[in-house]
């Protein structure tokens, strides 16, 4: 992730509507950054020195078991929030993040926003959101790897995936080099995850062809992730 000074922020501040988060006079203080589709953007015990937007793009939120297994915590759309947690409890970062596609983030400096939180309260309720609705999606994930099965489990993945950064639910084609580590950010052994991707061939759902994975029929996707989606 790089610094892109060439970025106008005002745009982004209108479109998410964030004057009423952060006045007129705060944003000459914040950055613009860029990423690529598949950079590591924070890794576990970074210290934060800011806070990050993001308001372009889509990234996903990982955790690595004992045995190296990656387990899925959460995907994030704009204008999704990095550094909340730090900022309020000081501490390094927990989860690694990666960057799904392409994408743009806003950033501000904790010793800033310090100085906004003092006088300005919609600042301090917008934390509050953020961080309720942090913990609560890591509730819905740990309940969906827990209570569904893996079909379940994998259609919710394919409609959490987007690769566009156009806001579409999911992107159309999937590399399949590496199912054994699909198998286990859904939490399943690379031999069932063969047998739940056939199933869902067999019923039209997706088509698996020349090392990628083509959804064919999203309405059934839907069906059969029941409403669960990783964010």
């Amino acid at each position: 992730m790089k610094e892109n000074k060439k970025i106008n922020p005002h745009p982004y501040i209108e479109r998410y509507e964030l004057e009423r988060i952060f006045p007129e006079e705060f944003i000459p203080k914040m950055s613009m950054y860029t990423f690529s589709k598949g950079d590591v953007l924070f890794a576990p015990g970074e210290t934060l020195h800011d806070m990050y937007l993001l308001v372009e793009g889509k990234i996903k939120i990982f955790t690595l078991t004992p045995e190296g297994k990656s387990l899925i915590n959460r995907f994030k759309r704009p204008l999704g929030v990095i550094g909340d947690v730090e900022y309020v409890k000081g501490n390094s970062v927990i989860n690694s993040v990666e960057a799904v596609s392409d994408g743009v983030m806003l950033a501000a400096s904790f010793e800033d926003l310090k100085d906004l939180e003092r006088n300005h309260p919609p600042f301090i309720r917008f934390l509050l959101e953020t961080v309720a609705h942090k913990f609560y999606s890591e509730s819905q994930a740990s309940s969906l790897h827990m209570l569904y099965p893996v079909e379940v489990r994998l259609a919710s993945y394919f409609l959490s995936i987007s690769s566009d950064g156009e806001g579409t639910l999911f992107h159309q084609e999937m590399r399949t080099a590496n199912l054994t580590e699909l198998a286990e950010w859904v939490g399943t052994s690379y031999r069932h995850l063969n047998r739940v991707l056939k199933k869902m061939g067999s019923d039209g759902i997706i088509e698996r062809a020349k090392g990628s994975i083509k959804i064919k029929d999203l309405e059934k996707l839907r069906e059969l992730a029941n409403g669960n989606i990783y964010e």
